[in-house]
């Protein structure tokens, strides 16, 4: 039909879309780990981040994938 816009599939009732990358605040917040902790892990390169713009966010897609080579 013209004129409409598609729309995504609606995600299946108690399935959650991935988001590969976080901002370190809700990082912080979902993990528990502090946010100073975590800011000392980023400057360390203990936890992958990208850079968009200004924002640097977490690379959850890296560190997930360095966490199941670590424990190999």
């Amino acid at each position: 039909m013209e004129g409409m816009e598609p729309q995504a599939p609606a995600m299946p009732q108690g399935m959650t879309a991935f988001v590969p990358v976080m901002h370190k605040e809700r990082f912080s917040e979902l993990s528990g780990i502090e946010l100073g902790v975590l800011d000392n892990w980023i400057d360390r390169g203990y936890v992958p981040t990208l850079k968009v713009g200004r924002h640097r966010l977490i690379n959850l897609v890296l560190l997930m994938k360095e966490c199941a080579e670590a424990g190999k």
